[in-house]
């Protein structure tokens, strides 16, 4: 049977697996990667990754809960931007209740009020940018 580009992409990716896990060789793995990418039939892209283990599913660590179905069928786990996208969209939440806040008393109060909701904002707002320059290494997260 005939390999498709997916076919090829997939063994690939085992390949390139292998040479992580310290399988392969640096001169192995480009000359198997080679064959791949050239390869016409199933069989050929078979030959390749005969010798190499299938990778062990991923186990999450202790107090991670593993991924969902519905995670794993639409595509890899949340990235660290999504996460940090995330918190802007808190953040926003919380500067549209405090303003609401602010503008209720301000009514209440006959004046318009200083704008207090600046401190806590832009003390939060400092917090996430300080999070994308300077990320967590040891968690591999934006946090």
């Amino acid at each position: 049977m005939r390999a498709s580009d997916a076919d090829r992409d997939a063994t690939a990716e085992r390949l390139a697996t292998a040479l992580a896990e310290g399988r392969l060789r640096l001169d192995e793995y480009e000359e198997r990667l080679h064959a791949a990418m050239s390869a016409v039939h199933l069989g050929d892209l078979a030959a390749l990754t005969a010798d190499i283990p299938e990778p062990a599913p991923a186990v999450p660590a202790v107090g991670e809960e593993p991924e969902s179905p519905a995670a794993t069928a639409l595509g890899p786990a949340p990235s660290a931007w999504k996460e940090w996208t995330d918190e802007w969209r808190w953040w926003l939440g919380g500067a549209v209740i405090m303003t609401g806040i602010w503008g209720v008393t301000s009514i209440m109060g006959g004046a318009l009020l200083p704008y207090w909701p600046l401190v806590p904002l832009g003390i939060w707002a400092a917090i996430l940018v300080a999070a994308a320059i300077w990320p967590d290494e040891s968690s591999d997260s934006r946090r």
